[in-house]
């Protein structure tokens, strides 16, 4: 293992040429790098004495052993063992005893949660196969996103449910069911709409797409109280897989 000083640059900029796989962590109290073997480990939190990368030192909420950086099968993953969670990129958040989460290659921001809003900042990066920074791929073919399969009925509703989504709005919301089933109601005069009726479609969907490995669908992935986070999560991600598109709202266009 070797020790990263406070004067190191952040991990944002790269790092060093080193064993493809090595893994980089630094905070602002310093930090380490250490290449990859089976059963590595970094330890992380407030007891600078007793772990390998300090963070909040001076915060009393954030715990003297916060986390884990383990090499198993393979791979770096981040664990929890701290009192409060740890948010990741794309709003995810990882608590004590969930199972630890792999890290990709590259640079990862991992923010740990402190006293007030505080949150400390500890960055990691993984050395891609080069040993360096991830191979540049301007030339190769552009990925399209994941786009998930929706039957029209399906399509319609969450159109519906969704509608301030696809609109744009600052703080978009999803419809109430009843809203929702009023709306399709207008929409469609010969068939009965209820909210029972939305809500099956709705959960239908949010367990399939969990099922295909989006998180944040499910009640224990997002904790009490959970509101209005589980729609709010499958409506992003239809938007942000482009599932679901702007011009999808002239389904809407029969209500005048």
């Amino acid at each position: 293992m070797k020790r990263l000083t406070t004067a190191h640059e952040s991990l944002a900029l790269g790092v060093p040429r080193s064993a493809p796989g090595a893994v980089f962590a630094l905070t602002l109290a310093g930090g380490v790098s250490l290449d990859p073997g089976e059963g590595g480990e970094i330890s992380f939190g407030r007891n600078r004495p007793q772990v390998d990368v300090c963070v909040g030192e001076n915060d009393l909420q954030v715990s003297r052993k916060h986390g884990l950086l383990n090499f198993t099968g393979g791979q770096w993953r981040v664990s929890n063992t701290g009192q409060l969670p740890i948010r990741l990129p794309n709003s995810r958040w990882l608590s004590r005893g969930e199972e630890p989460i792999p890290l990709s290659d590259g640079y990862t921001p991992l923010f740990v949660r402190g006293s007030g809003r505080r949150e400390h900042l500890l960055e990691l990066y993984v050395a891609g196969p080069d040993g360096g920074q991830p191979a540049t791929r301007h030339g190769d073919v552009t990925v399209p996103p994941r786009r998930w399969r929706l039957s029209a009925e399906e399509r319609l509703v969450l159109v519906v449910f969704g509608q301030r989504y696809l609109l744009h709005d600052l703080n978009p919301q999803p419809l109430s069911r009843q809203q929702t089933a009023d709306v399709l109601g207008e929409l469609r005069p010969g068939e009965t709409w209820t909210g029972r009726r939305v809500e099956h479609v709705v959960i239908d969907v949010r367990a399939r797409l969990s099922a295909g490995g989006v998180y944040g669908l499910r009640r224990e992935e997002v904790g009490e109280p959970v509101g209005n986070a589980l729609n709010d999560n499958l409506l992003r991600e239809l938007v942000l897989s482009t599932t679901l598109v702007p011009p999808d709202l002239a389904l809407l266009d029969a209500l005048g």
